[in-house]
């Protein structure tokens, strides 16, 4: 059986789980709906946790910046890693004691004011959006290749699937088809891995053979993988591979900022803070988050590896080869228009160098999909390179480039289908819940009934699949760089916030709101002017993924100054913020 075979036999085995499990835990009710009926044991839901967080920039992109940029590309990884300590560590527990369904919920009643209930919403489903958007890109990514449709195509049917078993299931259903999620991902991402390792280092192990050396039958036996990568990038011209910040010339202030924002921005995430909602007890809720994290561990420290030895593979079985003895991984992504070469100096050789070999990203012609040759007045004649390779397609192809067998390379698609639709499910269900919940239960029908407000919640993810899939078609960046967008709006509008209702008692809801506002308002223009517009990176030098930075110290500075001059939150709103942080009495006071 080929790849497309073994492709369809995974994703429809894995679909046709995740439709019957959320059918078996449809819902009746909202608190089944919103939080799972906060019954759901801390090792489950420390692998909802995990597979909800670890999106398709976790699965799909993030080796593929860390194969492409090398060491400075681990400013994802120490962000994203860091941000789930400090929201298991600093946030969680305290927020699953205030007990409310949403993020909204808590910004509601612990500012007491349905205003700062509304912005939190409305903050809640735009950084939501943003985050979806690099979801349904990697599903589409994912479809256009290994199901051999259109990116578009891939979309649509990404939309369908995640709109049955959220709309259905709820947080109930989301929670137990993520828990399948993840054991999908996480074995569709260590099984090739182990296997690569062993290819290329006689290593099962990738931590260990990443820093290994390479295996007898390569053209590089007995030298270390990494000063090999160093080595051949330094000969095509590229800084070497594990060249550090300071040596490629960036800003430090910038990588300083966008490190942060993805770490602040993971712990203000609403979609990840709303797991811990899930649990029975505050108890569970840390022995969750330290579940979560040790999930979460055993896909981050491969991911460094994957990405060494993907590169590794791809220059040797491509670059300054003969264009018609291309391999068939190549020909394979090249038919989804992933992969592209144009011949500069007209020698039929591919050849990888610095540079953008095209005029922005290539076209596609022909009806049959394939990669048309572009017009000569957009090439690029001031470089050398002339191979196009989407960063998005890294981890997908590493089987295939590796010479793995078919059923890999389907297993891999089924795990990275995994991994973006588990993400799309939980950022819906924040949608959802922000209108439903927040906005139309909280402030428009506070009377509204039981199946009233499961119609509008199921209506709404409807609504937002719909938007979702909208960006996913038209996507502003590469998923990763999506994603960051995403966590610097979440730091600059939930984090400061959050934070200051639980750690202090003065904080007012005027500052909370002007907070919020400011700091998101500064941030998405932000993005939109340096992104969209053709503005330069005016402040400092900070990029759009590290603006959130700024924003979140915005958001404090306001929140606290506006604060100062306000009236103080009523006694009974700071003895609920004593109570949280100080349990009152003993035994099972300390777990409601």
């Amino acid at each position: 059986m080929g790849i497309l075979g073994w492709t369809y036999v995974f994703v429809g085995l894995t679909f046709a789980l995740y439709i019957y499990v959320a059918w078996r835990t449809r819902v009746a009710d909202t608190k089944g709906f919103y939080v799972a009926g906060m019954g759901v044991p801390p090792v489950f839901n420390g692998m909802a946790t995990a597979a909800d967080w670890m999106s398709a920039a976790s699965f799909i992109s993030m080796a593929g910046l860390i194969s492409f940029l090398g060491y400075p590309g681990a400013y994802y990884l120490m962000g994203w890693t860091g941000g789930y300590v400090l929201l298991a560590l600093l946030l969680a527990p305290y927020l699953r004691k205030f007990g409310k369904y949403t993020v909204p919920d808590f910004v509601g009643d612990r500012y007491y004011s349905s205003a700062a209930r509304l912005v939190a919403a409305a903050c809640a489903i735009f950084v939501s959006y943003t985050y979806v958007c690099g979801q349904m890109r990697g599903v589409g990514v994912v479809f256009s290749r290994f199901l051999e449709v259109d990116i578009n195509t891939g979309v649509i049917i990404g939309m369908c699937i995640v709109f049955i078993y959220a709309a259905l299931g709820g947080m109930k259903g989301i929670t137990w088809t993520q828990v399948c999620q993840y054991c999908v991902l996480i074995v569709a991402y260590i099984i090739p891995a182990v296997a690569i390792s062993m290819m290329v280092t006689g290593i099962p192990i990738p931590q260990i053979g990443f820093g290994s050396t390479i295996a007898a039958g390569h053209p590089d036996a007995g030298k270390y993988l990494l000063d090999t990568l160093n080595i051949i990038a330094k000969d095509l011209g590229f800084v070497q591979y594990t060249a550090t910040f300071a040596t490629v010339n960036t800003n430090m202030l910038n990588v300083l900022c966008i490190t942060f924002a993805l770490m602040v921005g993971t712990a203000g995430l609403p979609h990840v803070i709303i797991r811990f909602y899930t649990v029975p007890t505050v108890r569970a809720a840390r022995i969750s988050a330290g579940w979560a994290l040790l999930f979460i561990a055993l896909l981050y420290t491969t991911a460094p590896a994957v990405a060494a030895f993907a590169r590794y593979n791809m220059i040797n079985t491509l670059n300054d080869k003969p264009y018609v003895e291309r391999p068939n991984w190549y020909k394979n992504w090249q038919r989804p228009g992933l992969v592209a070469w144009v011949d500069k100096n007209g020698d039929g050789i591919i050849q990888y160098r610095p540079g953008a070999p095209f005029v922005g990203r290539p076209n596609f012609t022909g009806k049959d999909g394939k990669f048309g040759q572009p017009l000569l007045a957009n090439k690029i004649t001031t470089n050398k390179n002339e191979l196009y390779i989407d960063r998005d397609i890294m981890v997908l192809a590493s089987p295939e480039i590796g010479g793995l067998s078919a059923w890999v390379v389907g297993l891999v698609a089924a795990g990275g289908l995994a991994a973006a639709l588990s993400t799309a499910a939980g950022l819906l269900l924040v949608v959802s819940s922000s209108i439903s919940h927040d906005f139309y239960y909280r402030i428009i029908n506070k009377n509204a009934t039981e199946k009233q407000r499961l119609l509008v919640g199921r209506v709404m993810i409807g609504v937002a699949v719909v938007f979702a899939g909208y960006f996913g078609i038209n996507p502003p960046a590469f998923v990763a760089q999506v994603v960051a967008f995403a966590f610097g709006l979440a730091a600059s509008s939930f984090f400061p916030i959050i934070l200051l209702g639980i750690f202090t008692k003065k904080t007012t809801r005027e500052g909370a709101i002007c907070g919020m506002v400011a700091g998101i308002l500064f941030t998405g223009i932000y993005i939109i002017q340096t992104k969209f517009m053709g503005v330069g990176n005016w402040f400092l030098g900070i990029t759009p993924e590290g603006i959130g930075t700024i924003g979140m110290l915005i958001n404090f500075i306001v929140a606290i100054i506006v604060s100062t001059f306000t009236k103080e939150p009523p006694a009974e709103v700071q003895e609920i913020v004593e109570s949280i942080r100080i349990p009152r009495g003993a035994g099972d006071a300390s777990d409601h």
